[in-house]
């Protein structure tokens, strides 16, 4: 019998320990408030007849640009269109007088540099693809308000040149140089 009262108070002394821990659980969890009851005690505090102060409004992000905007309407109209030549041609009427006669000769010079291209508008830009994807671009200086224009290349343009080539030139004016440059980088990039 004494045996059985020793093993009694063993197994009592094992227990207690865990019993313990859940009574403190238990009472913690009556002594801290919950969401609900914290914000109705904030709500008790304020003074009556005068509201709670409410926190300002979070700034708006100013996004993009109006220029930037446009540019993106301008492309969802021409996935839903199949543009051509005629568009790009109608797009460089479009632009002001500078950037107009420049990118009339850089379209020339990129049909005969790379006659397999084919003319489109990108984001309302005269571009130039292969096999569907853009493979390089004009874009004018009053496009996104810079302050000259840009003859850019995409990810299918094959200017691969070690580790780190350029992917868009500036162009201030349209020289026999600028030309020349322009003439070979397109037919590198169309190969």
């Amino acid at each position: 019998m004494a045996v059985k009262k020793q093993a009694t108070k063993k197994a009592a002394a094992k227990k207690a320990p865990a019993s313990k821990a859940v009574a403190k659980s238990s009472a913690a969890k009556k002594a801290a408030p919950s969401k609900a009851a914290a914000k109705k005690v904030t709500a008790k505090k304020t003074a009556p007849g005068k509201a709670a102060a409410k926190k300002a409004p979070a700034k708006r992000s100013t996004g993009f640009t109006a220029e930037e905007r446009a540019a993106m309407r301008e492309r969802a109209g021409e996935t839903k269109s199949a543009s051509g030549e005629r568009e790009v041609l109608a797009k460089i009427a479009e632009m002001p007088s500078p950037d107009r006669s420049m990118a009339k000769r850089f379209h020339a010079i990129v049909m005969a540099a790379a006659p397999d291209l084919s003319p489109r508008t990108w984001y309302g830009m005269p571009a130039y693809a292969k096999a569907g994807d853009i493979i390089c671009f004009f874009q004018n200086k009053q496009k996104f308000k810079s302050r000259y224009a840009t003859f850019g290349f995409n990810d299918g343009a094959t200017l691969d040149d070690g580790v780190m080539w350029p992917t868009s030139y500036a162009l201030t004016e349209m020289t026999p140089a600028a030309e020349k440059t322009i003439a070979g980088l397109v037919k590198k990039a169309a190969r």
